[in-house]
């Protein structure tokens, strides 16, 4: 606002040019009789004065119609200005002008004489039109030096010389004009006042923006005397704000977070929430509504109602229900798997008949590579679902599972929450990957925090901390997959429908290899079926000699190297295509890594066979023993566990017991050190099945009866020579049977357990069931002693496969 006293008029008669330089106004204009400061920084500015001063002094100022226009050209600029005089100028360090000019005269640009490099243009000066001394000017004049006295007031910056000299002025166009000028009015409309000729029209639109203008500054002061006891540096914030927002309101301007909210509601009614999480987000809502924009509460607030608002409340996909289409989709992705297909196709016979049973967890447990991520990705295009997919290896806090409060910085909703807010439905296929790997810590045990999730009888009102409202789990087809279901802790092991996925027989292999993975490895590699040709003896030879594996992985990784070696000679041109046979595969590949552990083996004294399941599936053991000099001290070697050394006392406590039954010499059990090593030394050992391997190592070298190279057994022994039971009698078997194994001994109550082993291998190997530990004596011992030279195991004798590592090093075997 303008604080200098209007100058006197210039003498009417006085002679005004009417040619002059224009000098375009960025912001603002200037009214007559008023002295106003300008800079002149733009080239054709600074020529527009030098001209002037070195002439009669003279410029019309224009208003720029984009005040942001570097170089606005006559069309930019508005057509009624006002005739200036030059009073002062002076240079500045930049170079720019500063001068001081005073208002003469509203002029009308008639012609423009020139545009370079300064606009001049012929103006015509204008005159106030009407009668000032009229009644109804007169009464608007009054009015408006009301009005002005009672905002100088309002206004702390407002001196007192600019309230006496409005009283003073007589003139009602000079008042206007002095009004305006100190008034924060926008360009358009200090335009329009200076362009008003008739007085009585312009005293009339300068009163509606005079009264503008004293509402918001009342609105203000209202504001300002509510808040003012608290005023602080984050109440005086708020308060600039509300009063901003209550200015844009008065001009019209949308609030953005009024429009924000108002966005949110209207989302709110679209997302078809619960009763209790419809009242979560209202309250919220109402809060934020509340709040400022700036204040640390406002973004918490604000993410918590996104969350609400983007999950899958009542968002459902529709099931397929057509059995013989699952059945296809399950068949073209998988491979065998009978077992786990049947319990889908029953799951949707259920839901063909019910309609809307309870949501369902199933458990695939087997060695890694056998497909069970992938099969659940197969259950969820089989039915039509959505999927989502989360590793639970290594987790070891509770808040994964329920999520943060919102009390803690960052906090974020749970991982069961993200995923189904990923899924976008409430009823997708849910994989939780790698149960059996969780841990627990300081934070909390994420498995007590699974029961919620996976129990169908609870997880309708699951409780996430960060929403802290039920969300409805029981659509979700709950899918979790483990190695082993040993270290699932058992009340959430309960919860589940476990079902075993144990290895892939080769001849399993062979059909998989030839209908998903080489094909797939081909189109990796930019080959094709009709380029790389894979001979059926070499691809069983593949199998058998450079992978030793329950799943599919390392398969894969053989035929993707075989696939970069074809690739590679393609590229250098040596070959168009190649059929690779047995002899190329060793070529390609290599010396084969694996081979039969039995062949080549002979009867020995004190080595048994024993049969393991690990969580890369089955494996088989040679568990030695040998006695020599000493105090009856038994020692254990190779990192057998608890329960294994515990199977290995009980042997040796049996043999003890029934020694002369069994022709052992008392010399040998009073007076020897018994040692029992299980190779391979790195990797731990554990479980009760070694039972019926370690008795008869112990016996073999008590007796010194051979035992039998092609012969493998498990199974748990007693003090009374009964043979128990134990699991994973699949895997085993097929462990045997890759091994080159020919009788394998099992107890009789696994009998049941062989209708899970696949026909062909079944034909393949001879099953010896067993009560009691006789009748393995009878099949794994030969009957008479060995000669001196056999009891010798020296390294000629022994064949290299009694070396072999039995398992990986990171996956601990449980016989």
């Amino acid at each position: 606002m303008s604080d200098h006293p209007p100058e006197p008029a210039e003498q009417e008669g006085a002679d005004l040019p009417t040619e002059v330089g224009a000098f375009p106004l960025r912001s603002g204009v200037v009214y007559p009789f008023m002295p106003q400061q300008l800079t002149a920084s733009r080239p054709f500015t600074v020529q527009a004065v030098e001209a002037a001063v070195s002439g009669n002094g003279h410029l019309i100022v224009l208003a720029q119609r984009q005040p942001a226009d570097e170089e606005p050209g006559v069309e930019g600029l508005y057509s009624v200005g006002t005739l200036v005089k030059i009073h002062k100028q002076w240079r500045v360090t930049d170079g720019s002008l500063r001068l001081i000019v005073q208002g003469v005269s509203r002029a009308r640009v008639e012609e423009v004489l020139q545009t370079t490099p300064f606009v001049r243009v012929r103006i015509r000066l204008l005159h106030d039109q009407g009668d000032p001394d009229s009644l109804a000017v007169q009464a608007m004049r009054r009015n408006i030096q009301q009005q002005f006295q009672t905002m100088a007031k309002m206004l702390p910056n407002m001196p007192d010389e600019v309230q006496v000299m409005a009283i003073n002025i007589s003139h009602p166009g000079r008042l206007a004009d002095f009004v305006a000028a100190n008034l924060d009015l926008q360009l358009e409309e200090h335009q329009r006042l200076l362009e008003e000729l008739d007085l009585e029209r312009r005293l009339q639109y300068l009163t509606e923006l005079q009264t503008r203008e004293l509402e918001i500054l009342q609105v203000g002061q209202s504001i300002q005397n509510q808040v003012q006891e608290k005023l602080g540096k984050s109440q005086r914030e708020m308060f600039l704000r509300e009063q901003l927002k209550q200015i844009e309101k008065e001009l019209g301007s949308e609030d953005p977070q009024a429009a924000e909210l108002q966005e949110l509601r209207a989302r709110l009614e679209q997302a078809k929430l619960p009763e209790q999480a419809a009242a979560a987000v209202q309250k919220e809502l109402d809060r934020l509504q509340k709040m400022m924009p700036g204040a640390p509460e406002y973004s918490v607030a604000r993410t918590y109602v996104d969350w609400m608002l983007e999950l899958p409340w009542s968002v459902m996909t529709e099931d397929r229900l057509d059995l013989a289409e699952a059945r296809r989709v399950l068949d073209e992705d998988h491979y065998g798997l009978d077992q786990v297909k049947e319990r889908i196709l029953e799951y949707l016979a259920v839901r063909a008949l019910r309609g809307e049973p309870k949501g369902q967890l199933l458990c695939f447990v087997g060695p890694p590579g056998v497909g069970k991520t992938s099969l659940g990705r197969s259950i969820a295009r089989a039915l039509g679902r959505k999927f989502v997919r989360i590793s639970l290896g290594g987790v070891r806090d509770e808040a994964e599972i329920r999520g943060h409060r919102r009390t803690y910085v960052g906090a974020l909703p749970g991982r069961i929450i993200q995923g189904l807010r990923r899924a976008g439905t409430r009823n997708p296929v849910f994989v939780l990957d790698e149960i059996d790997k969780m841990g627990m810590d300081f934070h909390g045990d994420p498995a007590a925090a699974l029961l919620e999730v996976l129990d169908p009888e609870q997880n309708a009102t699951f409780v996430d901390h960060y929403l802290d409202v039920d969300f409805d789990l029981s659509r979700v087809l709950f899918i979790t997959t483990a190695n082993l279901a040993g270290p699932i802790p058992g009340p959430l092991r309960d919860r589940m429908e476990e079902i075993e996925l144990s290895g892939y027989t080769a001849e399993e292999k062979v059909h998989i290899a030839r209908r998903h993975l080489l094909p797939r490895q081909l189109a990796e590699h930019g080959l094709t079926p009709a380029q790389l040709e894979l001979t059926e003896p070499a691809l069983r030879r593949l199998i058998d000699e450079y992978t030793r594996e329950a799943g599919l992985r390392n398969l894969e990784r053989q035929l993707a190297a075989l696939s970069r070696k074809v690739a590679r000679r393609f590229v250098e041109g040596r070959r168009r295509r190649m059929r690779i046979d047995e002899k190329q595969l060793g070529e390609l590949l290599g010396p084969p890594p694996f081979f039969a552990e039995v062949a080549g083996r002979h009867p020995e004294v004190g080595v048994a066979t024993g049969l393991a399941a690990t969580a890369a599936g089955g494996e088989i053991l040679f568990i030695e023993a040998c006695c020599m000099p000493g105090k009856k001290e038994l020692i254990m070697t190779g990192q057998l566990g608890e329960v294994m050394q515990e199977s290995a006392r009980t042997a040796l406590s049996y043999l003890r017991s029934r020694a002369d039954e069994l022709g052992i010499e008392r010399a040998r059990l009073e007076d020897c050190d018994v040692h029992v090593h299980v190779p391979a030394g790195a990797t731990p050992k554990e479980g009760p099945s070694a039972g019926t391997a370690l008795t008869v190592a112990l016996l073999s070298m008590f007796t010194g009866r051979p035992v039998r190279s092609d012969v493998a057994m498990t199974g748990e022994i007693t003090l009374r020579g009964r043979v128990l039971a134990v699991g994973g009698i699949r895997d085993k078997v097929l462990a045997a049977q890759r091994a080159g194994i020919k009788t394998v001994i099992l107890p009789r109550r696994n009998e049941h357990d062989l209708r899970d082993v696949p026909e062909s291998v079944r034909h393949q190997l001879e099953f010896v069931l067993a009560d009691n530990i006789d009748e393995v004596f009878a099949q794994a011992l030969l009957p008479g002693p060995a000669r001196a030279s056999q009891r010798l195991l020296t390294t000629q004798q022994r064949s290299p496969a009694a070396e072999q590592k039995p398992v990986s090093a990171t996956a601990p075997a449980s016989s």
